[in-house]
């Protein structure tokens, strides 16, 4: 039985956070993004990631932004014991780190493909229809691209996940206009008055925007 005792006290944000407990693999994964500067999916956004894909059975898992490996664990774990994770980042450094996390969490090196590369310059290359979920967490300004490759990355019944949308308190601050905030206010826009897209805004981590593709 475990004896980790749930502490009821905190913020709902900080409970959620804290409800799944992050392992040393993650640790060091999340270690090696603060080392590189590069912002990592919150616990409760990575937990909630492993439940979707779970839930879905994926089987085939795109991934834009492959950051220190962090998300990608979260991915992994959900995904079938025979599925494939692609993942995108124009940073080679970050995706040998990445490698490094997946083959020290048990993942054989088959399970994971890593593209080097622009996302709108890769993306074009995947299959149409093929993949169960599309993960983004990647440049905010290319936000609508990004959703439009999903869309055709994904199988019907398949999921987009846009990562990081609250923008630490600036998407719903009237005062802030600047490019990236005005991107990812339009991202929630066209996503929620999608016809082909049944969305849900979930507050965990720094916002997880999911949608399921009609």
């Amino acid at each position: 039985m475990r004896d980790h005792i749930i502490d009821f006290g905190p913020t709902a944000a900080t409970l959620a956070d804290t409800y799944v407990d992050e392992d040393a693999v993650l640790t060091y994964a999340r270690a090696q993004s603060a080392r590189t500067g590069v912002r990592a999916i919150g616990p409760s956004g990575g937990a909630c990631l492993r439940l979707l894909a779970a839930a879905l059975g994926a089987k085939a898992v795109a991934e834009i932004g492959t950051g220190t490996g962090v998300s990608g664990i979260y991915l992994l774990r959900g995904m079938r014991p025979d599925g494939i994770l692609t993942t995108v980042d124009p940073e080679p450094v970050r995706q040998d780190f990445a490698r490094e996390a997946y083959l020290a969490a048990g993942f054989a090196a088959n399970r994971a493909r890593f593209i080097p590369g622009r996302a709108l310059e890769v993306l074009p290359r995947l299959a149409d229809g093929q993949y169960d979920l599309v993960f983004c967490d990647a440049d905010a300004a290319e936000s609508q691209a990004y959703l439009a490759e999903s869309l055709r990355l994904l199988r019907p019944g398949g999921m987009v996940c846009f990562e990081g949308v609250f923008q630490e308190g600036r998407l719903t601050d009237p005062a802030l206009d600047d490019p990236r905030t005005r991107a990812v206010r339009e991202l929630v826009q066209a996503v929620r008055e999608s016809d082909l897209l049944l969305p849900a805004l979930l507050p965990v981590s720094d916002g997880l925007l999911c949608a399921v593709r009609r």
